[in-house]
């Protein structure tokens, strides 16, 4: 009998609400095989599926978010112009899910577990974030004209500079918020991030899917695990590294927050693709 697949290392590409895709896989494939990295690298909307996943209450959160997405609302609230805030809703509805979802429990499961690199981009410091912003996510689009999109690194054109921030570092719950916030920072959907006092902005715009520490440790002989979110269309391949991503489309937009039926396919894929990984392997 041969001996199941194990990785040093576990990548999780961004990708919005497509990110549920790996949320079932995770979860199909943990209850077939053990997955224990020596670490997690995240990206995105990707951090916040592996968060729950390692701190053990992908179930609970889940089955808020699709409690909320079933209420079928918009993503846009004209009413808070009144209030002097943005009408785009995602961003708030977001930290609050992230705040109801992570307590000091969760804290301390995640320190006792692999940790988690979550990978933000930081600003150079004479650059305000609105214009980080404006310039960054230009780029990307632009780089998506030009390219297939499978690896996004615009946001090095704009001199913005990967960061990683591991969970073992985190010193109190709304740290780990803000910087969960900050790795899916794509104004105007989502507010500049803001860690420690630092600008954040997504931390796909410089490297998406989470390459750089996946080919670090690569090159020293660990094999990798690469969950992309991108049905028919691959990242790089590398020695060592094994890629997989949904088995179908996910048509689920990014940033919906009412596309119940959406993010529930996405997951249900997820469950799917990952059960059929862990038999394989």
């Amino acid at each position: 009998m041969t001996s199941p697949i194990t990785f040093d290392a576990v990548g999780l590409a961004g990708g919005g609400n497509r990110c549920y895709w790996q949320s079932g896989f995770l979860k199909a494939y943990s209850e077939h095989q053990t997955l224990n990295p020596r670490f997690y690298v995240a990206v995105s909307a990707s951090a916040y599926h592996g968060a729950m996943h390692l701190a053990g209450v992908g179930d609970r959160v889940r089955a808020s978010a699709f409690a909320f997405a079933e209420q079928g609302h918009r993503g846009v609230d004209w009413r808070a112009l009144r209030r002097r805030e943005s009408p785009l809703v995602a961003g708030k509805l977001f930290r609050q899910l992230l705040a109801d979802a992570f307590g000091e429990q969760e804290l301390a499961t995640l320190k006792a577990g692999p940790p988690m690199l979550i990978q933000l981009s930081g600003l150079p410091d004479w650059m305000p974030g609105a214009l980080g912003a404006l310039g960054s996510i230009g780029a990307y689009q632009i780089e998506k004209l030009l390219t297939d999109g499978t690896h996004s690194k615009a946001g090095l054109r704009m001199r913005l500079r990967p960061t990683w921030i591991s969970t073992h570092n985190c010193d109190y719950p709304g740290e780990l918020v803000d910087a969960l916030m900050a790795t899916s920072s794509v104004p105007p959907f989502m507010p500049v991030g803001r860690v420690r006092g630092r600008a954040y902005l997504d931390g796909g715009l410089v490297d998406n899917p989470p390459l750089m520490k996946l080919t670090e440790v690569e090159a020293k002989g660990w094999r990798t695990l690469l969950l992309t979110t991108r049905f028919g269309r691959k990242p790089p391949s590398a020695p060592n590294r094994v890629v997989v991503g949904p088995s179908e489309d996910l048509p689920v937009g990014k940033f919906s927050v009412g596309d119940a039926a959406g993010i529930r396919h996405a997951y249900e894929v997820g469950l799917r693709d990952g059960l059929a990984f862990a038999r394989s392997a």
